[in-house]
Parts: C-alpha cells; structure tokens; sequence
C-alpha cells in the first residue's frame, strides 16, 4: 500500500467522478468505496497509471486551484489530444503552456516529455521552444519541435 496519495475533497456524486476519470485514463480501476447508509458513496479510493486517489464527497466547503495540479506525461501528440480533450469536455476550462482545469475544478498539466527534453537541452533552440510554449494552450508537439530547430 502506498504510504502516501492525494485525497481529493470534491463536491460531487462520487460514483459519476470515479467513472469520468476510470474511462478518461485506460489503466485506472477503484480499490474501494465506502458507502452512507442512504447509500451514497462517502469515500472511495481509485488507482490511475498505478497512482492511487482517496475521494471524498465532501461538500461545497473547500474548492480546488492551481497551487495543486497533476502532472501528465505523455509520448505522443495523440496521447496529449486525448488527455487534453477529454478533461477539458463538458465544462473543463484550457488554460495556458499545457494547464487545464478538468470540470470539477482540478487542474491537470498535460505534457509531451519531448517539450521537457528540447526545453532542457538549453540554448537557443531550448529558449525558443520556451517562447512557443507561452503561446499555446493545448502542447503541439511539431510546432515546438519547429521552434527548437530554427
């Protein structure tokens, strides 16, 4: 068991967040759930690319923001489409440099780890990727490979 995970306060029906992120991220199951006597799920405990997440419905008390997000790194441009497509449908909000918020408020960092690479290797090509990277919302793979060479 993981000694330490994310435990998300949501004010939300827990078993429609557990199916919006179980059928956006393929390799995500639920490991537990935890019921009121009304039988409304109170807790649940979910696992995403082997990362688990306590849920809890919560309430209108607290609200999520930036200071937290969940970083996603993904190989290809099609993995960063569907990321970024399906977090932002049905009220998600784009924000800016690969930074979205998902319809519950949380905020997600969708991230090609060539962007990273090009970005690391320094130098003008690593200064114009950053620049291009300021421009977009949703990560474009060929345009900040085009800015990387010039």
């Amino acid at each position: 068991m993981q000694k330490i995970m994310p435990f998300l306060w949501l004010d939300a029906n827990l078993q429609e967040v557990i199916e919006y992120y179980t059928s956006i991220f393929k390799n995500s199951k639920v490991t537990s759930i935890h019921k009121m006597p009304d039988g409304s799920f109170m807790t649940a405990s979910i696992e995403i690319e082997g990362q688990p997440f306590m849920l809890l419905n919560g309430g209108t008390h607290f609200k999520f923001n930036e200071s937290i997000s969940f970083f996603v790194r993904c190989e290809t441009q099609q993995e960063v489409d569907h990321y970024w497509n399906s977090l932002t449908a049905n009220g998600g909000e784009e924000s800016m440099c690969g930074w979205l918020k998902d319809k519950y408020g949380l905020s997600w960092q969708i991230i090609p780890t060539v962007l990273l690479d090009l970005m690391s290797a320094g130098g003008e090509g690593g200064q114009r990727v950053m620049q291009a990277m300021m421009k977009m919302r949703k990560i474009e793979i060929a345009t900040i490979e085009e800015a990387y060479n010039g």
